[in-house]
């Protein structure tokens, strides 16, 4: 018993000097010079400020350095700080921004090496790039290895102070080349993992116009990340060309539509929309227009059979060419309305789930059939034209929209056919008025003699008389008698 027992604790010994070694392995003094931690700070000191590394070690760095523009230190215990690591003696880890100040040709060589930042001030543009000074030497920047962009005005750079990468070593540190683009690169592709991570479809987001294309437009999300709007995704209305709705630098609101497989190399593709952040107009179409409701509507499109006009964005219907005019008959659209021509429309029918409205524009002009029976009786003579010549007869027009016919039958009986036959289309004719059907949109005519009453039961078989020639020579016979 007594031995199983010393053993039990001898057991426990060895598994706590397990677990002993074992924090002491993932709680060691593992970190590199060069490497970036972030931690929070932990004590604020005269001149340092204590972060928590992770380690068995805390991380030291000195308070001027994390001073702000006006000498005040704008942290507390508790936030969190992202430093480099500059040197670690295993008792004592020394952090900071980005080397700076003097340094000798180990910190350089340490810099270099570790990848670690250092800070430097351009003090002039040379031939190819900029003179700038890191730990109180010069060292030489390409032009372009500066900025992310391209570099258009080099003086504006000059005297400002940033933090490079030095990419080469030479010469007993002699020949030191430095990067800002480079170290720009890594805090930006962090940037974008860190947002496409969070990226999804259907999240609506802010973004800035960079580029206008036929087929569509690009918009900058973050600095670096650009989705593509489709022209079919610019909006609901019907759109030819990108600049019809957007202009280059415009801020514009998108809504994540689809994201690609990301590449290895490079950035997954993003298609973004505009129309959708707004919802899809046809869901409250039934809603907002009604059969018989009056609209103003902007001529889209002219086809063979009619037009297409848009009543409310990415709303359109179809004025058929039956429907144009009460008043004319229309044979070509574009004759009668143009492209971006505002018109007065009435609803006809809708048809939200085909996305369909039937429009007319001859029901807003009113039906002039509607007033025939005040406007006109039997026994009228009036003046028409003529507006087409059929075997049956004369389609005369007596106003925009009312058109009556001299039958055949009546031109036969006419002393006056031969003069008639004559006529072409366009020219005027003196009429009598036969017979007159509103219900049926008729009005059958006689021929008239241009200006005197002339009997119209002539022409109905109701009574005798004689054509406008003949009625004429018996009066002037009659005269002669007297």
């Amino acid at each position: 018993m007594r031995d199983n027992k010393d053993d039990g604790i001898e057991g426990e010994e060895e598994n706590f000097a397990d677990l002993l070694d074992s924090f002491d392995s993932q709680t060691g003094d593992d970190v590199r010079v060069g490497e970036k931690i972030r931690g929070a700070i932990i004590a604020i000191g005269q001149d340092a400020v204590f972060v928590d590394t992770g380690t068995k070690s805390d991380g030291i760095v000195e308070k001027d350095e994390l001073l702000d523009e006006g000498g005040q230190l704008p942290y507390k215990v508790g936030d969190l700080l992202e430093l480099y690591v500059i040197s670690n003696n295993g008792q004592e880890i020394k952090l900071s921004r980005a080397l700076s100040g003097i340094g000798g040709l180990d910190l350089l060589t340490d810099a270099y090496e570790n990848a670690v930042p250092v800070e430097g001030k351009v003090k002039a543009p040379c031939k190819g790039g900029f003179q700038v000074e890191v730990l109180k030497r010069r060292a030489f920047c390409p032009i372009s290895q500066m900025d992310l962009q391209y570099v258009a005005a080099p003086d504006d750079y000059v005297g400002e102070t940033y933090q490079f990468l030095i990419t080469q070593l030479e010469e007993d540190a002699r020949n030191i080349v430095v990067s800002r683009r480079r170290l720009m690169e890594q805090e930006q592709k962090k940037i974008h993992d860190a947002f496409l991570e969070a990226l999804r479809e259907g999240d609506i987001l802010e973004g800035r116009v960079t580029k206008l294309m036929p087929y569509g437009a690009f918009v900058e999300l973050i600095p670096g990340i650009e989705g593509m709007v489709h022209l079919s995704e610019l909006s609901w209305s019907r759109v030819e060309k990108a600049d019809e709705v957007l202009n280059p630098h415009d801020p514009v609101t998108v809504k994540v539509i689809g994201i690609s497989q990301r590449e290895k190399a490079g950035l997954p593709k993003i298609a973004l929309s505009v129309k959708q952040v707004t919802g899809d107009p046809w869901e409250t179409v039934e809603e907002e227009f009604q059969p018989g409701k009056e609209v103003k509507g902007t001529v889209k499109r002219c086809v063979k059979f009619g037009v297409f006009v848009e009543i409310a964005p990415g709303i359109e219907g179809l004025v058929h060419i039956s429907e144009m005019s009460y008043r004319k008959r229309v044979l070509k659209p574009e004759d009668e309305v143009k492209t971006g021509q505002v018109v007065g429309v009435m609803i006809k029918d809708v048809d939200a789930k085909a996305r369909r409205i039937s429009l007319s524009m001859k029901d807003v002009e009113g039906d002039p059939w509607l007033e025939v029976g005040e406007r006109y009786h039997v026994g009228q003579s009036l003046r028409g034209r003529i507006e087409k010549r059929e075997g049956f007869g004369i389609f005369v027009s007596l106003e925009p929209g009312v058109t009556g016919l001299l039958p055949k039958s009546n031109l036969d009986r006419s002393p006056d056919a031969q003069a008639i036959a004559k006529l072409r289309e366009g020219d005027t004719i003196p009429v009598l008025i036969q017979a007159i059907n509103p219900e049926e949109r008729k009005i059958t005519l006689a021929p008239g003699d241009g200006g005197e009453e002339t009997d119209w039961r002539a022409f109905t078989g109701k009574g005798e008389a004689m054509g406008s020639l003949g009625a004429k020579l018996k009066k002037a016979l009659d005269a002669k008698k007297a």
